[in-house]
């Protein structure tokens, strides 16, 4: 047997402490591309920050204000287009961001930066900073874009828990309305479990009203707690003349806490779906239920194939053979198709619910394994 001697030993295992440690830091590197700081996602109360019941009214506001403003990006879009004469015209927009972690991410609304050609970021000052998109889901109106900046230069965000909010709670909002740089405003949540639709008419579950005035250039930018922690992403207002009136809605930050790890990581939300074109029952005529989503069309290799379930055809005399009616998901009601897409958006690739149909003059409840679907037709979305 052959034998080693303590030099050998000694050169061995620091050879293997050299090669464990490179690997830690290899896989530390390679994870911190593609995952946010671990702090943006908890919340931790920021520095500087007195706790709310110590404090005043107008000392909370200020310290919050000290505290985060630095975090809100003021964020600059151009848009790049061939004019009538050959001339090359410039649009700008502008909205706002939240840094989300030490690695230059900063999370804002897919409408500010989409179809931009440039992004520029400023965190006050003078210096602005090229910014590149990394993901953006217009499903829920959220984008991250990315900057080249000293981590010294970077006031992260902390994110709060949207699920824990209350009616009449105070908020403030920071962020950059008609290019006014750093603006806070305060208020109250005025209600919640709001549906809101993103530009694409996908509904956006569960969103945050409040009378915080929210005008154009808030956009993106963070709604807070007393204690300074992110609960929701500026979005939307609700306006006859376009500027605000006290009905403003933020993107639950909950949400985003699901949808910003796999635009990092991916550039898309990855989610999970049925493969099904479908309609709304209540908008057809005698149908035998009055509500669910009638499958219309059934994408070959999908999880709704695989499961058995059937599609609307033809029959042999003219008229139609209706598919599968889908009425319930894990036993939540589908009424229709928002329904639909709401309850699968809460489930992730590769998991299994049981989805109950009306086929013919009965019910059935079939099995189905959930995965990513390329949309191989138009009308195949969920």
């Amino acid at each position: 047997m052959y034998k080693l001697s303590a030099r050998q030993i000694l050169l061995i295992a620091l050879l293997s402490a050299i090669f464990a440690a490179g690997t830690v830091a290899c896989l530390d590197r390679f994870s911190n591309r593609f995952q946010p700081n671990s702090s943006a996602f908890t919340e931790a109360q920021p520095a500087g920050v007195t706790d709310p019941s110590l404090a005043t009214d107008e000392q909370n506001n200020v310290e919050v204000y000290r505290a985060l403003s630095p975090g809100v990006a003021n964020i600059t879009s151009t848009v790049v287009q061939q004019g009538f004469f050959g001339d090359v015209e410039e649009g700008q927009g502008s909205g706002s961001g939240s840094v989300i972690d030490d690695q230059g991410h900063i999370l804002t609304n897919y409408h500010v930066i989409e179809g931009a050609q440039r992004l520029s970021v400023s965190l006050g000052g003078t210096k602005k900073y090229p910014a590149r998109v990394i993901g953006g889901d217009p499903d829920t109106d959220l984008a991250v874009i990315q900057i080249d900046a000293p981590r010294d230069q970077l006031t992260v965000v902390p994110l709060g828990d949207s699920d824990k909010l209350v009616v009449g709670q105070k908020v403030l909002a920071i962020g950059n309305p008609f290019g006014l740089d750093r603006t806070l405003t305060t208020g109250v949540i005025s209600g919640l479990q709001r549906p809101i639709r993103a530009r694409n008419n996908r509904p956006i579950d569960a969103a945050v009203q409040t009378d915080a005035s929210i005008n154009p250039g808030n956009s993106g930018g963070p709604l807070l707690d007393s204690h300074g922690r992110m609960i929701g992403i500026n979005s939307q207002i609700l306006s006859p003349a376009g500027g605000s009136v006290g009905v403003g809605f933020a993107i639950p930050v909950n949400t985003a806490k699901r949808v910003v790890p796999q635009l990092i990581e991916f550039g898309r939300v990855r989610r999970p779906k049925l493969g099904v074109g479908t309609r709304d029952v209540n908008s057809l005529r005698n149908m035998p239920v009055a509500d669910g989503v009638l499958i219309m069309q059934v994408a070959p290799g999908s999880p709704a194939a695989a499961a058995g379930l059937r599609e609307t055809t033809a029959s042999m005399d003219g008229g139609v053979d209706l598919g599968d009616i889908i009425v319930a998901i894990d036993g939540e009601k589908v009424t229709n198709q928002d329904d639909l897409y709401r309850i699968l958006d809460k489930h992730q690739i590769g998991d299994s619910v049981r989805v109950e149909i009306v086929r013919g003059n009965g019910r059935v409840t079939v099995p189905v394994r959930l995965t990513e679907v390329p949309d191989t037709r138009r009308s195949i979305r969920r």
